[in-house]
């Protein structure tokens, strides 16, 4: 198996293209707070309307306990996703305790992670990806990947990722010896 790829943009335009034309709001609002937060899917589907608004406000930035670190991790949501998510809010009158991605079986309060990782199955597929090359942790790796190759910045990823080592981090983002070596190379002394 290995790890799962993360988005390029181009398949990240596509699948927001994809959900916005069928207008299936709630996966459009799921799709970009899993592409914005780089939260694990059992910390996405977890979430509840208080922990990303302030009254009636869709934050900017959130703050929530990981489930498997115990340890906070914040993260921004941009303008199109508080658009998305204030929409989702609004159609599915959700109130601050609720859920935010409440599941419509009785005996689950909300969307299971396994429910989630067939719906970014149907995502992929919906770009032309091959579904067996991404996953849940596709959403959590895109955006940090990107922000990585643009700054190279590390420790950033770290605390965005709310990893506790930076190996982990390393890791995580597969970099590997040519990176190292390319931004060696930049260096003069």
């Amino acid at each position: 198996m290995g790890q799962k790829a993360p988005l390029k943009p181009k398949d990240i335009w596509a699948i927001r293209i994809h959900l916005q034309n069928a207008h299936h709001v709630r996966d459009l609002a799921m799709f970009n707070l899993a592409i914005d937060s780089k939260l694990r899917g059992c910390d996405l589907v977890s979430l509840r309307v208080r922990d990303v608004t302030h009254g009636n406000q869709v934050l900017s930035r959130a703050m929530v306990i990981q489930r498997k670190t115990q340890r906070p991790v914040q993260f921004e949501l941009t303008e199109p996703t508080r658009t998305t998510v204030a929409a989702w809010i609004e159609k599915a009158k959700l109130r601050p305790e609720d859920f935010l991605f409440p599941s419509r079986l009785h005996e689950s309060p909300h969307v299971s992670t396994r429910q989630y990782a067939r719906i970014v199955e149907q995502w992929v597929a919906s770009a032309g990806l091959d579904p067996a090359a991404y996953g849940t942790h596709s959403m959590r790796r895109t955006k940090a990947t990107l922000i990585y190759k643009r700054t190279k910045n590390l420790r950033a990823v770290q605390l965005l990722l709310g990893h506790s080592k930076l190996e982990s981090t390393v890791r995580y983002l597969g970099i590997e010896v040519d990176d190292a070596l390319e931004i060696s190379e930049q260096i003069e002394i």
